[in-house]
C-alpha cells in the first residue's frame, strides 16, 4: 500500500446565488483531491492531509468529516489562535464560478511556522508520495515558501516522489515573477506534473500545450499532464519521451466546475495505484472528472459515485 501525504489548505465554502440562498460545507483544492483519491483508491493507498485548523467547532466538524471520508488526519495541526479560512462560490448560468476569500489570517496560512511542523516534515520523509499544488505555496508568507521547498528537495532527495498541480491563482503572489521561481524550484524536484493549460498560459504565455510540454521537460519535471477542459489531456513521460492523447467523454449538463480538475488528479493518481497505463489512468480522471461537474460544490455526495465502475479492462457508469 502506498502511503501519500496532500498538504494544502480547506476552507469553509459558500456556495450559491449572488443574494441568494447560500449552502455552507467545506473545499479546497488538495484537500477535495485527498477526498476523492480516498473514495477512489481506496485499498490501494493511505491517504495522509497536512495542513492547520483552528480549535473551533467548524474546525472540529471539518476534522471529522475528513476522517469519516478515510483521509488520516494524524497530519493536521490545531491553532488555538486562528481559523480556517471562508470562500464564497458565485456560479453563473453556464456553470461557470467566480471565487470570493478571506484567507489572510487562516490556520493553514501558517502551519510551517506552527510548533508541530517539524514533527509533521519528519513524518513525511515516510512517505512514498507528497501531493501539493500552486496554491499550496501561495498562501504561504514568503519566507515559509522557502522552507517549503528546502523540504521538498530533502523528501526528493530520499525518494519521496513530488506531484504538483500547479493550480496558479495570480491574486495570491505577489508578482508573476514569485510565482514563476517558486514554480521552476517545485519542477525541477517533480516526478508528476498535473497543470492546466490555461493556467500555463496566464503564468508562462505559453502559445499551446507543445510549448507547454516541452517547458516542463526542460525545468526537470519527469511525467507531465496537461488539462485541456472539454477537450481532454496530454500525458508525456519525459524520460521515454512518449507522448499520449487523451479525449474527455461528454456530459449530460455541466452544472458546477469547481473542483474538476482536483477530482480528475484523484481518478489519474488512483489508475497509478493501480497500475493502469497513463490512458487507462486519463480515463478515469476523466471519468471521475465529468461526474463531480454535473453537481454542485467542490466535494459532493459520495452516493453520487456509486455507478461509476473503475476497473482494469473498462471504465463505464453502471446502468
Amino acid at each position: 500500500m502506498k502511503r501519500i501525504a496532500l498538504l494544502g489548505e480547506c476552507m469553509i465554502e459558500l456556495n450559491g446565488a449572488p443574494f441568494g440562498a447560500m449552502h455552507q460545507t467545506y473545499g479546497g483544492d488538495s484537500l477535495n483531491t485527498a477526498v476523492y483519491l480516498a473514495r477512489t483508491a481506496g485499498k490501494d493507498a493511505s491517504i495522509e492531509y497536512v495542513s492547520a485548523l483552528g480549535c473551533d467547532p467548524i474546525s472540529d466538524g471539518m476534522l471529522a468529516r475528513w476522517q469519516q471520508e478515510g483521509v488520516g488526519t494524524e497530519l493536521v495541526l490545531r491553532d488555538n489562535s486562528r481559523q480556517p479560512g471562508l470562500y464564497l462560490i458565485q456560479l453563473d448560468k453556464k456553470g461557470e464560478r467566480t471565487f470570493l476569500y478571506w484567507r489572510n489570517q487562516s490556520a493553514a496560512r501558517y502551519m510551517l511556522q506552527h510548533p508541530g511542523f517539524s514533527e509533521v516534515a519528519t513524518k513525511l520523509a515516510g512517505m512514498d508520495m507528497v501531493y501539493l499544488s500552486g496554491i499550496s505555496l501561495a498562501i504561504l508568507p514568503h519566507n515559509d515558501r522557502l522552507q517549503l521547498i528546502k523540504l521538498l528537495e530533502a523528501l526528493s532527495g530520499a525518494g519521496v516522489e513530488i506531484i504538483f498541480d500547479s493550480n496558479y491563482r495570480p491574486a495570491l503572489w505577489e508578482s508573476v515573477q514569485h510565482a514563476r521561481d517558486c514554480y521552476e524550484a517545485v519542477y525541477a524536484l517533480t516526478s508528476l506534473a498535473l497543470v492546466t493549460n490555461d493556467d500555463e498560459a496566464a503564468l508562462w504565455g505559453d502559445a499551446n500545450e507543445e510549448a507547454t510540454l516541452v517547458r516542463l521537460k526542460s525545468a526537470g519535471v519527469k511525467k507531465a499532464v496537461v488539462k485541456m477542459g472539454a477537450k481532454g489531456n496530454y500525458f508525456e513521460d519525459f524520460t521515454t519521451d512518449t507522448r499520449t492523447f487523451v479525449a474527455t467523454r461528454p456530459v449530460k449538463a455541466v452544472v458546477d466546475t469547481t473542483s474538476a480538475g482536483d477530482s480528475f488528479n484523484a481518478g489519474f493518481i488512483a489508475g497509478m495505484l493501480q497500475g493502469l497505463s497513463p490512458v487507462k489512468c486519463s480515463e478515469q480522471g476523466h471519468l471521475l472528472a465529468g461526474t463531480v461537474i454535473q453537481h454542485k460544490g467542490a466535494i459532493i455526495p459520495a452516493e453520487v459515485m456509486s455507478h461509476i465502475q473503475f476497473n482494469e479492462t473498462s471504465l463505464s457508469l453502471a446502468e
